[in-house]
């Protein structure tokens, strides 16, 4: 490529700047905990990814992450649509608000989480007795598994429960998928649903064959970016989980807890595991969006 075709100016300088931040800020932070990883033998590493305690804050971090992308992936997208395509009283204040997440710490929208829906928290208190009586209903019932077994133990309490952890994660990750859709909804020509109007289609044909097809991609890529989110997520799910081994621990906080007794080696070991799963289903993630993007430019 000569230098009149390239786009940057300094292709060279900008390109070893690039890959020189990669290299200090991402790839020898995740090589450094494959290293010490490496340190241990194959029945040690085993047994410090494969406990009871560990599969089971495994369980708790992975379905709380996917529930909380599907539910954002639905609700992201249609506030997306909303703010885009209907003007309404306070839309630059809900627009805003969007952002709230990104700005506010964390561990601060875990305990606010906590103390509205907590037993004794502004919501949680009115949940509280039909939470018993739902929980008493089910326990009688002796679920041995699924839905029932859930209610049984929880009833409709949020806080302390994997429903509270979701919620946590939803609230965290949603900006992503509103970001995400919202300049794709913006550049979208109306003319193209004017169009499939004009060819006879009906409203829900035009979503399903007009619309969706150019928001997919969009949908997937802020989907697998919540879900990378709410994977790692630490201070809003620490306080709303309530920290119960076997039931509401997530793997990072076991990650930390280990870093806290000097276990170096398996909070490696668990970083590890996280991030190499993480990255098979982001791999998942991106090759569908390509896949997406590839028809999309077919049927254009």
């Amino acid at each position: 490529m000569s230098a009149s075709q390239r786009v940057l100016p300094g292709f060279r300088i900008t390109l070893a700047a690039t890959l020189l931040y990669t290299l200090i800020i991402v790839l020898i932070p995740l090589s450094a905990a494959f290293f010490k990883t490496f340190t241990m033998t194959w029945p040690e590493f085993w047994s410090a990814v494969s406990s009871p305690r560990v599969i089971a804050s495994y369980k708790v971090s992975f379905l709380t992450a996917i529930a909380a992308t599907l539910i954002n992936l639905v609700f992201g997208g249609l506030i997306a649509w909303v703010l885009v395509r209907y003007p309404f009283p306070g839309r630059r204040f809900v627009d805003a608000l969007i952002d709230l997440p990104f700005a506010l710490p964390t561990a601060v929208a875990g305990i606010a989480l906590t103390a509205i829906y907590a037993p004794n928290g502004w919501i949680g208190q009115y949940l509280q007795p039909y939470s018993i009586q739902v929980r008493e209903h089910f326990a009688a019932l002796q679920p041995t598994g699924g839905l029932s077994l859930y209610l049984a133990e929880n009833g409709l309490n949020l806080a302390f429960t994997p429903l509270g952890i979701t919620l946590a994660l939803v609230f965290v990750g949603l900006p992503f998928v509103v970001r995400t859709v919202q300049p794709i909804l913006q550049d979208f020509d109306p003319g193209l649903e004017q169009a499939a109007a004009t060819l006879g289609a009906g409203r829900w044909q035009t979503t399903a064959r007009v619309i969706f097809p150019e928001l997919w991609p969009a949908l997937i890529a802020g989907s697998a970016m919540s879900f990378a989110r709410a994977l790692g997520e630490y201070g809003s799910v620490v306080f709303i989980s309530g920290n119960m081994p076997m039931k509401t621990e997530i793997t990072p906080l076991l990650i930390v807890t280990k870093l806290e007794q000097y276990d170096y080696q398996g909070a490696t070991a668990l970083a590890v595991v996280m991030l190499v799963v993480s990255f098979a289903m982001l791999l998942v993630i991106n090759f569908l969006q390509n896949r997406l993007n590839l028809r999309a430019k077919m049927n254009a």
